[in-house]
């Protein structure tokens, strides 16, 4: 037998496969009853079209904030929550994450992705301290 045979000859369970496809030519996925992924996702991004919080959605306070607004007396009025608010969405617009607000003679650090108020502290606190993790500052 020539050796040539041999690889002329099909070996059992080897299924020769489509050919190569051309470079840069997309793969065409038959189709389904159900939506394409595409329209899917474009569906979702124009319902959505940003991954930060609304805008109406109102600050809210952490624990600890609450716990330094409390323990060092200090009061926020509705108007000074009302400004907050209204920056947190300026300060989101801009791309900040944490920023430091400074209403009245209060200085707090504020989550502007997750809209929580993360700490609280009042004008004699404030002497000879450092912020630390903030990206933009505010002044109320």
């Amino acid at each position: 037998m020539d050796p040539n045979d041999i690889s002329r000859v099909p070996q059992p369970g080897i299924i020769p496969g489509p050919a190569a496809r051309p470079v840069g030519q997309p793969v065409e996925i038959p189709p389904t009853s159900s939506p394409s992924f595409r329209s899917v996702f474009e569906n979702v991004t124009q319902q959505q079209p940003s991954t930060s919080p609304s805008s109406s959605e109102q600050l809210k306070f952490s624990a600890h904030a609450m716990q330094r607004l409390q323990s060092r007396n200090i009061s926020l009025t509705s108007d000074d929550v009302t400004k907050m608010n209204a920056m947190a969405d300026k300060a989101a617009a801009k791309g900040a994450k944490n920023s430091l607000f400074i209403v009245r003679d209060v200085a707090m650090v504020v989550s502007i992705k997750n809209r929580t108020v993360i700490t609280a502290v009042d004008s004699d606190s404030m002497k000879e301290n450092v912020f630390t993790n903030i990206d933009s500052a505010a002044i109320i």
